[in-house]
């Protein structure tokens, strides 16, 4: 009898961490993308890294979602944002950036959704997420050598 309790409690544990797992990851974030937007523009340098590399993360999800739903257009238009603020973290690097390593996972993790998105996208829409893609991969890289030059 103790054995199917503490298996029933186990069971029970580990389904509320399973449950709750996706909600701690780095796209989980209640705060609306627009706020998101005018916190990293105010930002001390030190913190914009990684506040851009968040807005190019939910940004390329709602990409994702236009494509789905079929709206190529405001898919290109929102590529085109992702691929602004990916130049800002591009140029805005400074020397003593707090969470420089969770920006290039980020980044990293964002890539890898974008190659989904190149996977799955009709050919007239290639070029603009092969592009931002690339941007991507770039920005990804230049913040891995940072982080490993600390």
């Amino acid at each position: 009898m103790r054995f199917v309790a503490a298996t029933a409690v186990v069971v029970c544990t580990l389904s509320l961490i399973c449950a709750s797992a996706p909600a701690s990851g780095f796209g989980d974030n209640p705060i609306p993308l627009a706020t998101l937007q005018a916190e990293a523009d105010r930002a001390q340098p030190k913190d914009k890294c990684f506040l851009y590399a968040q807005i190019v993360s939910r940004m390329t999800e709602l990409a994702g979602d236009q494509f789905n739903s079929g709206d190529s257009a405001k898919a290109s238009e929102t590529l085109k944002l992702v691929r602004r603020y990916a130049e800002k973290i591009h140029t805005d690097i400074p020397d003593d950036s707090k969470k420089l390593k969770d920006a290039e996972l980020l980044m990293r993790r964002t890539s890898h959704r974008l190659e989904d998105l190149l996977g799955e996208a009709e050919s007239e829409d290639r070029p603009a997420l092969e592009t931002t893609l690339k941007q991507l991969n770039q920005v990804q890289a230049q913040l891995m050598m940072e982080v490993f030059k600390k």
